[in-house]
């Protein structure tokens, strides 16, 4: 995997070189790592790959500010297997915390180190703020491609409050541009559902940013759900969201002319009762037209209406 650039740049006058040194050996990490995944034996710089000690799987600890939550079976399954073959290629990265070690970087190693079967794994022991053992640990998850979208997201959150870091400073460190930055935290804003449905891939980030169009949350999930059950491209997903966005106008229907209007004709069709002495019932057929119809229950009350006509007339 080759090196990314941008690390190093500007790094001196905001960090510890001790700091610096550490990303560049989270680098040489994801290197080793990968070839173990791929069960390739190469030698290894000593220098900057010597442990400082063993250490007992039972006296290290994950990191809980790790940024990485997932961890593929799978995938751990085929680094164990490596490690039973070639050993933990890289030693992990640790610091004291207490009656125990914390992993700065390397969960990944120890959590298939234990698969593996393995009693204990080589360390490097160092110390490092709250702030440079997040930044270390994100790093080594961006450069090894491990996090989902909302992990990553969550990640960079959680630097910017708590460390009070601005999105320049912090897209430095991570060697991403700032509206990467921007654009991965606006995936936050997106109904929880929606960034589970993300994080376990069942959206893609163009979906999801898509859906970002939508404020409610209510259509966000509706979105969603249509995108999942239909296998909706990208592009269709934002044709969706725009029609969303855009309703056509509602059809007046065959109810809405009758309800508007109900309460008078009933009032009519009882004034009309009134003045004739029987049933009358006016059927409607549209808002402008329609009919009456008056009950009549033997000749001389018909005679009777009929009269009552005339004398109108």
């Amino acid at each position: 995997m080759a090196k990314r650039g941008g690390l190093g740049k500007g790094l001196d006058s905001m960090i510890s070189s001790q700091y610096i040194d550490a990303t560049k050996n989270v680098e040489k990490s994801t290197e080793l790592s990968t070839k173990a995944d791929n069960n390739v034996d190469k030698p290894v710089d000593k220098e900057e790959n010597t442990p400082d000690k063993m250490l007992k799987l039972s006296q290290i600890e994950p990191n809980r500010g790790q940024p990485r939550k997932n961890f593929e079976e799978e995938s751990m399954e085929e680094l164990a297997e490596s490690i039973r073959q070639f050993g933990v290629i890289q030693p992990l990265l640790v610091q004291k915390k207490g009656n125990h070690y914390e992993i700065v970087a390397g969960e990944r190693r120890w959590r298939a180190a234990k698969l593996a079967g393995l009693k204990e794994v080589p360390v490097m022991i160092r110390e490092y703020t709250d702030q440079e053992v997040m930044e270390i640990a994100l790093i080594e998850n961006i450069q090894r491609e491990n996090l989902n979208p909302i992990e990553e997201a969550k990640a960079f959150m959680c630097l910017i409050q708590e460390f009070h870091l601005k999105q320049e400073d912090l897209a430095k460190r991570v060697s991403k541009s700032r509206a990467a930055i921007a654009n991965r935290m606006r995936l936050l804003k997106l109904a929880l559902t929606v960034q589970e449905m993300l994080a376990e891939g069942k959206l893609s980030e163009g979906h999801a940013r898509a859906l970002l169009s939508l404020e409610s949350e209510a259509l966000q999930m509706q979105a969603a759900e249509m995108i999942t059950e239909q296998s909706l491209s990208v592009r269709e997903t934002e044709k969706l969201v725009k029609s969303l966005l855009n309703p056509p106008p509602k059809k007046a229907n065959s109810l809405d002319w009758q309800e508007r209007d109900r309460f008078i004709y009933e009032k009519l069709e009882e004034d009309l009762r009134v003045v004739t002495g029987t049933k009358v019932v006016i059927q409607r057929k549209d808002a402008d037209k329609g009919k009456i119809q008056m009950d009549y229950y033997s000749v001389e009350e018909l005679e009777r209406l009929i009269e009552l006509f005339r004398r109108i007339k």
